[in-house]
């Protein structure tokens, strides 16, 4: 690069004082903005870990829903038919529970 000469009077002191004042406001407005994505990102991951976490938790119970039905169902022949609209009904509770976590995060 070129060095600055003075022309006239002071004319390059106060250019190279303007623009090191422009440089200053561009990396403020940089440091702004990426302070700016690195918060949304870090929200974004936040809502990931939610639901993550949420389903996990249905799935686990779930399962633990199912090994029951199919334990007792055993146990009781005849409650088959009831035991399984029972564990119906309660995952498709859990499944609209992870359905309703995954849009009140995403919003």
């Amino acid at each position: 690069m070129s060095e600055m000469v003075p022309f006239g009077r002071g004319l390059a002191r106060r250019e190279a004082r303007s623009v090191g004042a422009q440089l200053a406001r561009l990396e403020g407005r940089a440091q702004v903005e990426l302070g700016k994505i690195e918060i949304e990102a870090d929200l974004q991951a936040a809502r990931v870990h939610g639901v993550a976490y949420v389903g996990k938790q249905a799935m686990q119970a779930t399962a633990i829903v199912s090994e029951l039905e199919g334990q007792l169902g055993l146990m009781v022949p005849n409650a088959k038919g009831r035991l399984q609209g029972i564990a119906d009904m309660t995952t498709l509770g859990m499944a609209e529970i992870v359905a309703n976590t995954v849009r009140k995060v995403s919003r």
